[in-house]
């Protein structure tokens, strides 16, 4: 990895523009700084999913399609997001804050039949929107400048379908589509130098992956249930097609390249840059009243190429712990009896590794559904809030420490459309 750039993260989060869609110093890799996160509610119980059957009839699980046995309405949901971010370095002391909101999901579910359930979503996978000026100061007077800019971002229309082969079992398969372009461009001028040169990759994202899903849970006598999931995202057919550009010039008038000489450039096509990942969830409850679930995911590395360098993702892993509780829907009398409560907490080993450090998070998360006034146990639509606190990085080795707080704010209409009216 370029020296200059892993210099220039701890400064990353001063020139970030404060409404793109995620401000960490860290999206300067890859494909940028992962957004995808499912729904509101499963965020707000750490990420659980694997294991995660509702039991409600009005939410769709798209991380593991195969929990889904008990939707029964048409659940059209619409979630946007609220991140905070508040940076620390011991690089000159830099302590900065940054926000970023946005629309983080739209998703459409409903049951086919009684044994064959449907979703479709799209979401933000990930984002890339950094500027970073660096200066050195040469042994001649002479001072080097380097800039570092990026920008794009890649979205995630997904298509699952849930096959419920009886209560207690079901399997599911989903289709993922990446699409979008991302762009990095590292530019180093000297001091009296009239050109600039300019280092530039830009990659277009247009790839399908898939993604299986199993489920199992088992009711006793007195309502409780224990419940196994699992699921794998496998498969790159597709490319990124990735450009690679070095150059001399000079901007003109409206900020325009101008009397640019091509040093060297080249074309490639990439595969496996979406990784592939397997989540593995266990899951113990009463049925109506309350649940929680331990889940471990692992994803797999891939390496590609950045500023015309290669590096590596390393395999990350993540291990999570939520659930929820219903103090008691049937209590008409008190609203706040009919609320879901939701929480959990989680740690990851990222897969990226800066100045031979690892970028790790951790983080606690809380949140609730509040339905609406007049729902009622079988056809419920709700407000769902989730918060989200952590931290990403560290300060050591001249790095950047990323503490964050995420509010999730989302709102779900569920209901039997297209059903005819017998009686006003």
């Amino acid at each position: 990895m370029n020296k200059f750039l892993v210099l220039s993260l701890v400064t990353a989060g001063l020139g970030l523009s404060a409404q793109s869609i995620g401000n960490s110093p860290y999206a300067a890799f890859g494909l940028g700084d992962t957004k995808y996160d499912n729904s509101v509610d499963i965020k707000a119980m750490g990420g659980i999913s694997a294991a995660y059957v509702s039991d409600f009839n009005n939410s769709y699980n798209f991380a593991n399609p195969a929990a889904n046995l008990n939707l029964e309405l048409t659940s059209l949901r619409v979630q946007v997001t609220n991140e905070n971010e508040f940076y620390k370095s011991n690089y000159n002391d830099i302590s900065t804050t940054k926000h970023s909101n946005y629309l983080s999901a739209i998703s459409l579910a409903f049951p086919i039949s009684q044994s064959v359930k449907f979703g479709l979503g799209y979401q933000p996978y990930s984002s890339k929107k950094y500027d970073i000026v660096t200066t050195t100061d040469l042994a001649d007077g002479m001072k080097q400048t380097n800039l570092f800019t990026g920008s794009g971002s890649v979205n995630l229309v997904e298509a699952a379908v849930t096959y419920k082969v009886n209560p207690s079992l079901g399997f599911g398969f989903k289709t993922n589509f990446y699409f979008g372009n991302v762009t990095d461009l590292q530019e180093v001028a000297f001091t009296d130098a009239p050109l600039i040169n300019g280092y530039e990759t830009k990659r277009k994202v247009k790839n399908f992956n898939f993604t299986l899903g199993s489920v199992y849970q088992h009711k006793t006598a007195d309502d409780h249930k224990f419940t196994v999931g699992a699921d794998y995202t496998f498969g790159n057919t597709g490319n990124l097609q990735s450009d690679y550009l070095n150059s001399t010039y000079y901007y003109g008038g409206l900020n325009t390249k101008a009397n640019e000489t091509i040093i060297s450039q080249a074309s490639a096509n990439e595969k496996n840059i979406i990784p592939q990942q397997l989540s593995v969830g266990v899951g113990y409850g009463n049925d109506g009243k309350w649940f929680a679930s331990l889940q471990g995911d692992y994803r797999t590395g891939q390496a590609t190429d950045h500023l015309l360098q290669n590096y590596s993702l390393q395999d990350a892993y993540r291990i999570s712990a939520g659930g929820w509780i219903l103090p008691n829907y049937n209590n008409f009398r008190n609203y706040f009896e009919r609320v879901i409560y939701r929480g959990g907490i989680f740690y990851e080993k990222g897969g990226l590794r800066v100045n031979n450090t690892d970028i790790n998070q951790y983080g606690l998360t809380l949140g609730a559904n509040f339905p609406f006034q007049k729902s009622n146990v079988a056809r419920m639509s709700s407000i769902d809030v989730a918060v989200e606190l952590g931290k990403r990085g560290t300060v050591n080795n001249n790095l950047v420490s990323e503490g964050f707080v995420n509010v999730k704010l989302g709102i779900n209409f569920a209901d039997k459309w297209f059903m005819k009216r017998y009686y006003n």
